[in-house]
């Protein structure tokens, strides 16, 4: 099956958000993709917290989730929203990949489980749980090529979560992103390819890319990876854009056949502490 990645530089309001990401997402459609994934905040990427709490309202009611689900049903594609910043039912708000079916109908949810928290070098201070409750689930959804593990950027680095995916069945994961330009300089491709071996699935990464309006930088060089680790498509840049390619289940089969991890794995206890032990 062929699918479409779509990288974005995410605008400070709805309205352009809109106006950005639609024609990118008609023309992976065009290219024949029949699954398409956006990024990690997708509909609105805004630093000012008083202006972000202003436009986050509910899935309901957010005008990019609502536009997308009208494309997705115009074009007859599955379409994953990576993430929209949106408020919850209890008024919380939540980092939130949703996907959406050919028929314009939210098919699945999920809520990004791992909080960016962090002081970087370069000055940049990011406390994602000031603003987002974490969800506490992780989730597997039906795609026409298979199971799709679901989870958002920060996730990356925490291998548990991406063994349960595949444990659970998924053949493909997808971890749409909005990376930091060091943390991507240093680590984006190295952690894809590292969960694509450790699970043999699919990794399909949507991000973010180049200089925002509200004035973050953001990695881009989004890129789809085979179970076996090779990077198959990529775009080598940080602009707006599309990637396609053609993803086979079979070769998640084989991977895992080749080197059955999943199967061998086997529950354990501890660590004990050596000290410990020697007394």
């Amino acid at each position: 099956m062929r699918v479409g990645l779509v990288q974005l530089r995410t605008p400070t309001t709805q309205a352009e958000s809109i106006a950005q990401v639609l024609p990118l997402v008609r023309q992976a459609a065009d290219q024949g993709a029949g699954f398409i994934a956006t990024p990690e905040a997708t509909n609105i990427l805004q630093r000012d917290r008083a202006k972000l709490a202003l436009s986050v309202t509910t899935l309901k009611d957010d005008a990019v989730v609502q536009s997308l689900r009208e494309a997705a049903a115009d074009l007859g594609v599955q379409l994953l929203i990576g993430s929209a910043l949106v408020r919850r039912e209890d008024g919380q708000c939540a980092n939130r990949a949703i996907l959406i079916g050919p028929d314009g109908a939210v098919q699945a949810t999920y809520d990004k489980i791992h909080m960016f928290d962090v002081d970087l070098p370069t000055g940049e201070r990011h406390r994602e749980s000031s603003l987002y409750t974490p969800g506490e689930a992780a989730v597997v959804a039906p795609t026409a090529f298979g199971p799709l593990g679901l989870s958002i950027c920060y996730d990356l680095r925490f291998p548990l979560l991406y063994h349960a995916l595949a444990q659970a069945g998924a053949v493909a994961i997808a971890i749409p992103a909005a990376f930091t330009r060091p943390t991507g300089q240093a680590h984006w491709e190295t952690l894809m390819r590292a969960r694509a071996i450790e699970t043999g699935a699919y990794i399909l990464a949507p991000a973010q890319g180049g200089l925002h309006a509200d004035g973050r930088s953001t990695w881009g060089r989004s890129m789809i990876v085979e179970p076996w680790g090779e990077v198959i498509a990529r775009l080598d840049h940080d602009e707006p854009g599309v990637l396609v390619a053609d993803i086979d289940s079979d070769k998640v089969t084989a991977a895992r056949a080749a080197i059955p991890a999943l199967a061998n794995a086997r529950a354990f206890s501890g660590p004990q502490r050596a000290d410990s032990v020697a007394r």
